[in-house]
């Protein structure tokens, strides 16, 4: 709750598995991003529970919680703070007293993974907005969680910094993190999420395959959600098309 009365989230029942790639969609002020940061301890439940590993994530410390679940925030400006990229990616890790040789090792494979190799004494608030959602990617990287939850990561974005981050995002899934994306961006949710969750006034009003999700357009318009257009046009040819290059493939066959 936020206030005495006031439920941003109500009978919350949720499980997402190791490895899977998850899309929370929805409305501004349904609930998304508070659900994000219960996941990862920046909010407490008033009531019920967290847990990852089957464990309660309310005796977990700091620490332990950075290195189960990252989270990346909306404006990567909200997130770095440091005069150079090398202290930015550091500065988890000297907290909580990780040994320098590792330290200097994990900053390089968190650079490497977000192609910002050769950054490491650049001015971080003198990148670009794509570079500086890279390095806040990379922060979290440094603590090596098996789960990222990215909030809006392609806000801010054009398409080519979009599939470049979001390129980005499925290689990290791909070698093994679950990864949990909040995004307004249909089409970033048909072509990269494999499940996707639809909130509203604070609850989970659907929880789908991606492909079953997009087919039910009727059930989606009453959340004010479209899928994108190619799906749509694949809807009414009786195809579940996610994206051009499935419609092309139907196409040419």
């Amino acid at each position: 709750t936020y206030g005495k009365n006031e439920f941003a989230l109500e009978d919350i029942n949720l499980d997402i598995k190791p490895g899977e790639f998850v899309a929370i969609i929805g409305q501004n002020g349904s609930g998304k991003t508070t659900l994000a940061k219960l996941l990862c301890q920046l909010h407490a439940p008033d009531k019920g529970f967290v847990k990852i590993k089957n464990e309660d994530t309310r005796r977990w410390s700091r620490k332990r919680m950075a290195q189960e679940v990252g989270y990346v925030f909306q404006n990567p400006d909200h997130q770095i703070f440091c005069e150079s990229v090398k202290e930015e990616v550091s500065f988890a890790l000297k907290n909580f007293d990780y040994p320098d040789e590792e330290i200097g090792q994990k900053i390089q494979k968190s650079l490497r993974m977000t192609d910002l190799n050769g950054y490491e004494d650049k001015d971080p608030f003198s990148l670009t907005k794509g570079e500086k959602q890279r390095l806040a990617v990379a922060t979290v990287l440094a603590m090596k969680p098996e789960t990222i939850i990215l909030d809006e990561p392609t806000t801010g974005l054009d398409y080519h910094q979009i599939k470049a981050m979001m390129e980005m995002i499925r290689n990290l899934n791909q070698k093994g993190h679950t990864v949990i994306i909040i995004t307004h961006a249909m089409w970033v949710v048909a072509e990269y999420a494999k499940r996707a969750i639809v909130m509203d006034k604070g609850r989970i009003m659907l929880d789908l395959p991606t492909r079953e999700l997009f087919a039910r357009e009727e059930e989606l318009k009453q959340f004010h959600l479209e899928p994108p257009q190619v799906t749509r046009l694949g809807n009414r040819l009786s195809l579940k098309i996610l994206t051009i290059e499935e419609m092309k493939k139907c196409i040419s066959m």
